[in-house]
């Protein structure tokens, strides 16, 4: 299974969170239990979001690889062209 990317901790958090105060405000219940099933049924809606976080796709992450490193070749080159000038 792959590691959780940022977004998708981020959006999970977020959702347990505002779940929780929401679902706490809403229902007004002072019983431990009743706390318990609140949180508990946070946690889950907060993995469901969490999990169906669209994950980048391995094509388009290669292809940004790849336009980074031709980024830095190009970068180079205008980098060695300059020092060349200088020496002239």
């Amino acid at each position: 299974m792959p590691r959780p990317t940022a977004a998708q901790l981020s959006y999970g958090s977020v959702t347990v969170v505002f779940a929780t105060l929401a679902m706490l405000l809403l229902s007004r219940t002072g019983s431990g239990v009743g706390i318990a099933v609140i949180g508990t049924a946070a946690l889950a809606l907060g993995l469901l979001v969490a999990v169906t976080v669209p994950q980048p796709s391995r094509a388009k992450t290669a292809k940004q690889a790849r336009a980074r490193s031709a980024v830095r070749v190009n970068q180079d080159a205008v980098s060695a062209s300059a020092a060349d000038a200088r020496v002239l």
